[in-house]
């Protein structure tokens, strides 16, 4: 009698097996081609910043040379020195840093108020403020530049920082629709219970919402401290006074007296950009974590 051969299917766990490490490749394939894609985007922004520093590390025959010389030979770091001291530097350094974190600290503490009544506390007409409050998102600042630079010159404001710092603690809709979207993703148990144990809404917002909110605070200050520190627009309006300048005024400044001096102008606008940079570098966790879970709740 002839033998019949039985053919038994495969074992599914060796089927699962083979399938899960096939999605395992693939998935690896796709995250190493998203992370060359994301280094080569920002290698590319990073030119720019590159060719900045190598500039103004150069001598002044070899900025325009022909090939282009990314590598100067000698370097010159003399040139950040000779830069700082063309202008007093220093100076509008310290006045940048008023306005700055003058500005940075009253956008925090108002518009974690603000955002917190519209997130957490129920009253009339609460959902159309709110849509209001979007809206002014979408007037161009050339509407109300000329209305508010009368009112600030009627209060004898101008050639101050006043104007410059006083507007920043009634809020800014953008900072206060980010920290309403965090506020939304806390749990209301913890409110309940610190209502049950009497506590205020201040207290409940100091002692369990401002903790849990640091990062979306953290991205708050960040965007403040980097639309402050970089503004030209608002201190040529407003500073009038040499000794009141800001730093991108002071760049302004140094470019239209040292034109022909890149190299130096260089060294003055890498050294102005150091305390964004610092300031991405030392907070970009919180930054990153803060944009992340603030769209996770409408």
């Amino acid at each position: 009698m002839a033998e019949k051969t039985l053919h038994l299917p495969a074992p599914a766990a060796s089927t699962h097996l083979a399938w899960w490490q096939h999605r395992g490749t693939r998935s690896l394939i796709g995250r190493t081609l998203a992370f060359l894609l994301a280094l080569l985007g920002a290698f590319a922004f990073l030119i720019p910043f590159l060719w900045a520093v190598s500039t103004s590390l150069k001598p002044s025959y070899q900025v325009f040379s022909d090939p282009p010389i990314w590598i100067p030979s000698p370097m010159l770091f003399g040139n950040y020195l000779d830069a700082l001291t063309e202008l007093p530097f220093a100076r509008y350094f310290a006045n940048t840093s008023i306005i700055t974190f003058g500005a940075l600290l009253g956008e925090v503490l108002s518009s974690t108020l603000v955002a917190y009544g519209f997130a957490r506390m129920r009253f009339p007409g609460r959902d159309l403020l709110f849509l209001v409050l979007l809206g002014t998102m979408m007037l161009p600042m050339q509407v109300t530049m000329i209305p508010i630079f009368i009112v600030f010159r009627a209060l004898g404001w101008v050639d101050t920082f006043l104007p410059l710092i006083v507007p920043a603690y009634f809020g800014s809709p953008f900072y206060i629709f980010l920290l309403r979207q965090f506020f939304l993703t806390i749990p209301g148990d913890l409110e309940d219970a610190a209502f049950i144990d009497g506590a205020t809404h201040v207290q409940t917002l100091w002692r369990i919402f401002v903790p849990l909110s640091l990062p979306a605070m953290a991205t708050v200050a960040v965007f403040s401290f980097m639309h402050h520190w970089q503004d030209f627009f608002m201190p040529l309006i407003y500073l009038n006074s040499k000794e009141l300048k800001t730093v991108s005024l002071a760049l302004q400044m140094f470019r239209a007296e040292f034109s022909t001096d890149w190299n130096l102008m260089m060294a003055a606008a890498v050294t102005t950009s150091i305390p964004c940079l610092l300031l991405f570098f030392f907070a970009q966790r919180y930054f990153i974590s803060g944009i992340v879970m603030t769209g996770m709740k409408d």
